[in-house]
C-alpha cells in the first residue's frame, strides 16, 4: 500500500491539500478557543483577591497639587488607565502631605524641613489580581514596593513610587 496514492490521498483517505486544511482550521478554533477561555480556567483555578497598593508622588509641583485639589477634579473613584483601556484598578482615596526635605544646617548636621511650597500626594489604589501570582500587575506595570509606578486616569497622570502593597486574605 502506497502512502500517497496516483490521485494524491494520503493512505487513500484524504488529500494532502484538504489534509493541510483541516490542520489549519483546528488550529485557528484552538487559538481563539485558549484567548476565550484561558484566562476562565486561571481565574478558576486561581481566586482573585483585592491587591492595596499606596502610591507616593514626591515633591509634587504646587501646579499638580492645585490641579489634584481643583472642584470637578475629583480623581477619588476613577478607574485607573493602561494604554488606552481601563483596568480593574480603581483609586480609592487620594491626600495631600507636607514634603519634608533633608537639608545639611550650618554646623554640618542634616535636619527635615517642610518645602514651602511643594507637597507629597499620597494615592491608595485598589485592584484584583490572583492569589498566587508571582509578580502582580495593574495593567501591563509589575507592582513591588520601591519600584516607580505611572498613575493615569482618563484626565491625569504622574509618575509615583510604590510604598506599600498588600493583599486581602
Amino acid at each position: 500500500m502506497k502512502i500517497i496514492n496516483e490521485k494524491g490521498k494520503l493512505f487513500g483517505l484524504i488529500n494532502l491539500v484538504d489534509l493541510f486544511v483541516l490542520i489549519a482550521v483546528i488550529a485557528v478554533v484552538a487559538g481563539v478557543g485558549y484567548k476565550l477561555f484561558a484566562p476562565k480556567v486561571a481565574e478558576a483555578v486561581s481566586p482573585q483577591v483585592t491587591m492595596t497598593t499606596v502610591l507616593r508622588v514626591r515633591g509634587a509641583t504646587p501646579f499638580l497639587v492645585e490641579e489634584l485639589q481643583r472642584e470637578g477634579n475629583d480623581q477619588v473613584g476613577k478607574k485607573l488607565v493602561s494604554g488606552n483601556e481601563y483596568v480593574d484598578a480603581e483609586i480609592k482615596s487620594l491626600t495631600v502631605e507636607d514634603y519634608v526635605q533633608q537639608i545639611p544646617t550650618a554646623d554640618g548636621r542634616i535636619a527635615n524641613a517642610l518645602d514651602p511650597s511643594k507637597k507629597d500626594v499620597v494615592i491608595i489604589v485598589e485592584s484584583q489580581v490572583r492569589k498566587d501570582t508571582p509578580a502582580p500587575k495593574i495593567g501591563t506595570q509589575e507592582v513591588r514596593a520601591g519600584r516607580t509606578f505611572i498613575i493615569k486616569t482618563n484626565n491625569f497622570e504622574t509618575t509615583a513610587n510604590i510604598d506599600s502593597v498588600e493583599f486581602s486574605e
